[in-house]
Parts: structure tokens; C-alpha cells; sequence
């Protein structure tokens, strides 16, 4: 099977990137490995899909449809990091890259870099420091409209758990399709 594996370490966790430009992530392995894998989960297609491997000898094998021209890996320091270079990014490169390496029949796999292509990056948060009083402010409780309408008020507190029951029980239906195509395309890798 697949594990997920602190062996692997990736960097960064999030990426947020503007279409036609590029971008890199890195991978470093803490274990033994003849070479390193990339795949990438699409959520919008349900697919988690192979696109490249390099092995320490320098050899580059690319998965079906893969361009050459868009992913490249470099290995640095005697191979102990990889990055993993995507150009010309499209919307049809969103998705989790994770890297991975072989051993002992099992795949395992990096802690994952979640990248998003947007057509316009978002505008940098201007924060705004609140103006430093001299006199101190002496904060006043009133626990009898608190008591009514705190921010434990069964108004607030019933759809916030209700939405936390929701997003956890699509999460787990999401983990359970993921855990099928793990195995399927270990299982393919394997018989190949």
C-alpha cells in the first residue's frame, strides 16, 4: 500500500500561483531510494495521477501525457532534496503533488504540497495598528446579557457543530475514494 510518511518531508504546504507563470516545490527524503516519484491528486477529477520519476542516476521516466517542456526535477546536495519544476500553469494544475519513493513493495508518500492556479493573485492584506492609548481602558462584563446572548448562545453553537459534523463526514468519504485509488494505482504500478 501507501503510507504517508514523515520520511519524506515537502515544502511548502501551500502554493498560490498565477496562470502562465511557474513554480517550484521541494521534496526531501530522509530514507534510502533508488529515485523519486511525483503524483498529483486532482479533487475536480478524482484521479491521482503519475507524473514523473528520477532516479539517482539521472535518468527522467514521465507518466502518460506528461510534458516534458512543463515538469522537470532537479536534485540537489548528492540527491538528499529534489524540487520539482511546473511551467506554464493552467487551472488543470491545481491539485495535492506528492512526492514518493519505493521500497520494500510500498509507496510512501510526502506530507504533500496543495497547489492553486488563479488567474489574478489576490492583493496583499494592508493591516491597520489600532491607535496606542494612553489612559487604560477598564473592560466591563455584563453576565446577565452574556448569559442570553454570549458567544455560547444555542443560536451559535447548534449550526456550528451541525457544519463541523458535515465537513467531517465528506471528509471521510473523501479519504475512503482516496484510499481506493491509492491501492488501485498500487496495484498497477505493481503489476507492470
Amino acid at each position: 500500500g501507501f503510507c504517508t510518511n514523515l520520511l519524506l518531508s515537502q515544502t511548502p504546504e501551500h502554493i498560490l500561483a498565477q496562470t502562465n507563470n511557474k513554480t517550484e516545490m521541494l521534496c526531501e527524503p530522509k530514507m534510502e531510494h533508488t529515485g523519486l516519484y511525483w503524483y498529483r491528486w486532482s479533487q475536480e477529477r478524482q484521479i491521482f495521477e503519475f507524473l514523473i520519476f528520477s532516479s539517482t542516476l539521472g535518468k527522467t521516466t514521465y507518466g502518460a501525457n506528461i510534458s516534458q517542456d512543463k515538469f522537470r526535477v532537479h536534485g540537489a546536495s548528492a540527491h538528499k532534496s529534489y524540487s520539482l519544476h511546473i511551467s506554464h500553469l493552467h487551472a488543470s494544475d491545481n491539485g495535492i503533488y506528492y512526492c514518493s519513493v519505493s521500497q520494500s513493495s510500498q509507496l510512501f508518500l510526502g506530507t504533500g504540497t496543495q497547489l492553486s492556479v488563479v488567474d489574478v493573485l489576490p492583493l496583499p492584506s494592508t493591516t491597520t495598528q489600532a491607535p496606542v492609548s494612553k489612559k487604560p481602558v477598564r473592560c466591563i462584563t455584563k453576565c446577565k446579557a452574556a448569559s442570553k446572548k454570549g458567544p455560547c448562545s444555542p443560536l451559535i453553537w447548534i449550526p456550528l457543530a451541525t457544519g463541523v459534523l458535515l465537513l467531517l463526514l465528506s471528509l471521510i468519504s473523501i479519504a475512503h475514494r482516496f484510499h481506493r485509488l491509492r491501492r488501485r494505482l498500487w496495484l498497477r504500478i505493481h503489476r507492470q
